[in-house]
């Protein structure tokens, strides 16, 4: 395999990954959490970017080595332990696209005046034709990581525009001042933006499609961490740069619409082109994130028959289109983008809980030895994820419904 083809696929799981993480639920959470904690939500970001690559390292490379997807592996490790995953994951991803389909449809509606679920309906269309075409994984790729750098670049203006006090976000990015009674609902934002960042379906999204792609074994280790560092990074970027653009606002004591809090990011901070820029960034984010969840759920269960195998193109396209059904009848409201990230936090230490003792069984990873250090630090994210889970389930997710 040369080199720049190799460069490219690597590329392409760190933005499958980033982009699977980057969607309305991430734009939603990153502008709710500015408003309420300020400055001190650069230390949440800068702990979930810790946690996640922490969470991100362990996982891909396990995958690498046993060159077996997640569902397969935690089979092995106990059986009926992947069905399980696969059922926690697939469930998560089917709730997340609901609101990412909301969300594609919301972008049209902001760009165009369409209406929202003509939108969503024009946008699954698009989502079915990357799929439908015969290198869908190169044309998935290629998506994500121009859509990626759009989002980025056009939110990177809107920050520059907010102007943000940046010396505030600094110092309290290392020394966060958070009251008593504000501590249990901080924690709370350190697993949403864990949980919609490398939980449920999201963690594994480029860790399988380097598999696919044939990267995999311990010889492929080094590209394998470098591309899920990337993945990560890529995350933290757009997080952070939306995080400025949001707190800038706040900063200037303007107040965010509840019903959209990123939309009025941006059109306070930018006017009317913010207004639209924001259209733009809302369709890029959740089109990708469309595409990113669809093909990592299906891959959690392509591998349990032939016939699931054969046809994981077409039950992918189903994926898609159920999502779409699904919000078209029903709807998705603010609380539950931001319940659902919280939930797929609490999936995480399950999951890289069983990667980490898939680890050390000669049966799925063979001679491969997994450095202590990455045992350690995954360890300690499944402590610090299973602790703040626990308090986010009994004190904050009742709140969202009171």
């Amino acid at each position: 395999m040369d080199k720049k083809f190799n460069w490219s696929l690597l590329l392409g799981a760190a933005f499958l990954m980033a982009t699977s993480a980057i969607g309305p639920g991430f734009l939603t959470q990153t502008s709710v959490f500015t408003s309420q904690f300020a400055a001190n939500f650069g230390f949440v970001i800068l702990a979930s970017i810790i946690l996640d690559i922490g969470a991100q390292m362990n996982i891909w490379r396990i995958i690498a080595v046993s060159e077996k997807r997640a569902q397969d592996i935690a089979n092995m490790v106990f059986p009926g332990l992947g069905y399980f995953l696969a059922l926690l994951t697939v469930i998560g991803g089917l709730a997340f696209n609901i609101g990412n389909i909301a969300g594609a449809g919301l972008g049209f509606n902001v760009l165009f005046g369409m209406d929202v679920k003509t939108g969503a309906i024009v946008s699954a269309l698009i989502a079915i034709g990357i799929f439908l075409s015969k290198e869908a994984g190169k044309a998935m790729d290629r998506f994500t990581q121009i859509l990626g750098f759009l989002m980025i670049g056009l939110t990177l203006y809107v920050a520059i525009k907010s102007a943000p006090p940046v010396g505030e976000v600094v110092i309290r990015t290392f020394a966060p001042v958070v009251e008593e009674k504000d501590r249990a609902a901080f924690f709370m934002a350190i697993v949403t933006l864990v949980g919609g960042t490398v939980g449920g379906y999201i963690t594994f999204a480029g860790g399988h499609r380097l598999l696919d792609a044939g990267i995999k074994g311990p010889d492929a280790l080094p590209q394998v961490t470098r591309s899920s560092v990337s993945g990560i990074l890529i995350t933290a970027i757009m997080r952070t740069v939306l995080f400025l653009a949001a707190f800038g606002v706040v900063a200037a004591g303007l107040a965010l619409d509840p019903k959209n809090p990123p939309a009025s990011v941006f059109k306070l901070a930018a006017g009317d082109i913010g207004f639209k820029l924001f259209g733009v960034v809302m369709w890029a984010a959740a089109i990708t994130s469309v595409v990113g969840s669809a093909y990592t759920s299906v891959s959690f269960i392509r591998t349990f028959s032939e016939k699931l195998e054969k046809n994981h193109k077409w039950i992918i396209i189903g994926f898609i289109l159920m999502s779409t059904v699904v919000f078209v009848l029903i709807g998705r409201p603010v609380k539950t983008l931001i319940l659902v990230g919280a939930l797929n936090g609490l999936i995480l230490p399950i999951a890289l809980g069983i990667m980490l003792i898939a680890a050390y069984k000669s049966n799925i990873v063979g001679n491969y030895k997994h450095p202590l250090w990455l045992t350690i630090f995954g360890t300690l994210v499944v402590g610090v994820m299973s602790y703040l889970g626990g308090v986010t389930l009994f004190k904050e997710i009742p709140k969202l419904f009171m």
